[in-house]
């Protein structure tokens, strides 16, 4: 049975947070697509646990049933149609009770970055970046380019770019980490595998409201933009760096013709790394039960080989081996995103019991 006074903890919330959406001012902040989506989440969960009611319900009725002669074949008949539903029903209520990440349903920022390999690691790099945004496509999600790094032979010393849309950084949490290729290299005449490896950095897009910058703790820089931006990007000084003194973190952007624009772009990337400070301090705190779930955020970890020659992609973090690898770096990723989603609910249940 679900617990009558979780239940109640819910309907108070939704109550809350559709007060706050009554009020039309809140529409013009950056709170109000968290409290949508926090409202849909709500009413999703408390549909649910309605259902279980209802269903545990009927099935009490049914089994009373069973005492009357007349009655005895429909009631054994209903009975067997109601208890698998209500155990289906009870075992997502169990997931749907479980504590839900709060930067869930945050648009993202992706950072790739060329690992060891030289010149094969950055074309794993534009590799990747491909993967995510052919992704996003699929998903609905909005790619937006924030930063580059550009090699001469078509690949990324770094990339960033903002994924949006609802449930974005949710859908791509996982990936933050060492990603591995082993492929034999178009410049390699002999035929031999080489090793490279990319780091992906997936962080939820900080608000205004997530996180408090004082502006004298700025130092905001303006520069002639360099590589291919177009006549006036290399002729005017339009590219911004912002430092954030008191940590050392950095946020660069040129993508933009306009100052004002790759300002406010850095400014973004700069809060959402500093937000990204803090939740890993937040992490570090909870020690070994943040440790032991699945995708702890740790960016030194070997999560992912890419074998080409094997067309094999395995997931170490759970042991998890897929085909078809041309189909993943094409944006095709669901069936690896789905077995971590899957791993981590099955770990935090067996964390609960």
């Amino acid at each position: 049975m679900i617990d009558q006074e979780k239940i109640d903890q819910l309907n108070s919330e939704l109550e809350s947070v559709e007060k706050e959406l009554s009020d039309p001012s809140v529409y013009a902040s950056p709170k109000s697509a968290q409290l949508v989506a926090r409202q849909r989440d709500l009413v999703k969960k408390l549909d649910l646990f309605n259902a279980v009611q209802k269903t545990s319900d009927d099935l009490k009725e049914a089994r009373t049933l069973l005492e009357d002669p007349e009655m005895k074949d429909l009631a054994e008949e209903t009975i067997a149609e109601l208890e698998p539903k209500l155990a289906t029903l009870e075992s997502e209520a169990k997931v749907a009770l479980l504590p839900v990440d709060p930067n869930e349903h945050k648009n993202a920022i992706v950072e790739i970055r060329a690992g060891a390999g030289g010149d094969e690691s950055s074309l794993f790099a534009a590799d990747l970046l491909r993967m995510y945004s052919r992704y996003a496509e699929t998903h609905n999600l909005k790619v937006e380019l924030l930063s580059e790094s550009p090699n001469s032979n078509g690949g990324y010393k770094e990339v960033i770019i903002a994924v949006n849309g609802h449930d974005a950084y949710g859908l791509l949490k996982y990936e933050s980490g060492v990603h591995r290729v082993q492929r034999i290299p178009a410049t390699e005449s002999a035929g031999r595998i080489h090793t490279s490896t990319a780091t992906v950095a997936v962080l939820p897009e900080a608000q205004e409201a997530d996180i408090e910058i004082n502006p004298s703790d700025l130092r905001i820089d303006v520069f002639r933009s360099g590589g291919n931006g177009g006549q006036s990007v290399n002729t005017t000084d339009s590219a911004v760096r912002i430092t954030h003194i008191p940590t050392g973190v950095v946020a660069t952007c040129q993508d933009e013709k306009s100052q004002l624009k790759n300002k406010l772009k850095a400014m973004n990337v700069l809060r959402t790394r500093l937000l990204d400070i803090q939740l890993q301090e937040e992490a570090k705190k909870l020690g070994d039960a943040r440790r032991s779930q699945i995708g702890t955020g740790d960016r030194s970890e070997k999560i992912r080989t890419y074998n080409y020659p094997q067309d094999r992609v395995t997931d170490h973090r759970i042991g998890f081996t897929t085909h078809n690898l041309q189909k993943i770096m094409d944006g095709e990723i669901d069936v690896i995103f789905d077995a971590l989603r899957d791993a981590k609910v099955q770990k935090a249940l067996e964390n609960q019991q």
